[in-house]
């Protein structure tokens, strides 16, 4: 991982981490508006607009300058195609942050998730001294508990009937990682 601080840019063997431009809103209205992706998320809206896209986007830049939250676009390093994003909240008191992840269904099962994670995670523990980083799944949504075990991360427990989907409670799994490498 490579994290380039004026540039706001992490760089990882295959992936480009970047901030979101405003020129990305279409893509990631496109991407987003897809019921798959939708159900196995915790907080994805759906429909997903245009306008969504845009407000999302818009604010990211202060998020990070202020330190509130981390959120990059998940790109192809060469091409700079976008496969979807990760984000990190900080919540600086306890020295943490919940991850949290989505890729665009025509290119799950190529690793990209689990590529973003991992340099998420490092560069929130080098760079921005976390003690702890965490993440949460929809139970019905194994695949994204497997990005967080590939990345070190452990089982915690389940929140039972935690959120509503689709009219439906859902249980909510909970894993964390703790950094081991603190000064």
């Amino acid at each position: 991982m490579i994290y380039q601080k004026t540039e706001k840019t992490i760089e990882t063997d295959r992936l480009l981490l970047r901030l979101f431009k405003k020129e990305d809103a279409e893509t990631v209205s496109r991407m987003c508006n897809n019921y798959n992706l939708y159900k196995s998320t915790l907080t994805l809206p759906y429909p997903y607009t245009l306008d969504c896209a845009l407000l999302w986007i818009s604010t990211h830049e202060q998020n990070f300058e202020e330190n509130k939250r981390y959120e990059f676009a998940v790109t192809d390093k060469f091409s700079g195609q976008l496969y979807g994003a990760i984000s990190m909240s900080n919540q600086q008191p306890h020295r943490n942050g919940e991850m949290g992840y989505w890729i665009a269904e025509e290119y799950w099962g190529n690793g990209y998730g689990t590529e973003a994670a991992k340099a998420v995670i490092e560069f929130v523990f080098s760079e921005k001294k976390y003690h702890r980083v965490y993440a949460r799944f929809l139970k019905s949504n194994p695949a994204s508990g497997k990005i967080m075990e590939k990345c070190g991360m452990e089982y915690e427990g389940i929140q039972k009937d935690h959120v509503v989907k689709n009219g439906l409670f859902e249980d909510v799994v909970l894993y964390g990682i703790i950094n081991k490498n603190e000064e």
